[in-house]
């Protein structure tokens, strides 16, 4: 990867490549703590019903 110019100012194509590695992986970071936090947040849904009652009477007779 061979970037000229006045901005790159002697950066090696190597250095660019290993920086972009880095960010890739700090965002994959990122996101996998968001996954965790969502996978957290679903966890702590109650899973009761409102109705106590509501499929304690199962006809399983056809």
């Amino acid at each position: 990867m061979d970037i000229q110019g006045a901005g790159t100012s002697g950066t090696s194509g190597a250095a660019l490549d290993i920086k972009a590695l880095q960010l890739a992986k700090s965002q994959q970071e990122v996101e996998g703590k968001a996954t965790l936090q969502l996978l957290d947040a679903a966890a702590d849904v109650p899973k009761t019903s409102a109705n106590g009652t509501l499929g304690s009477n199962v006809d399983t007779f056809v």
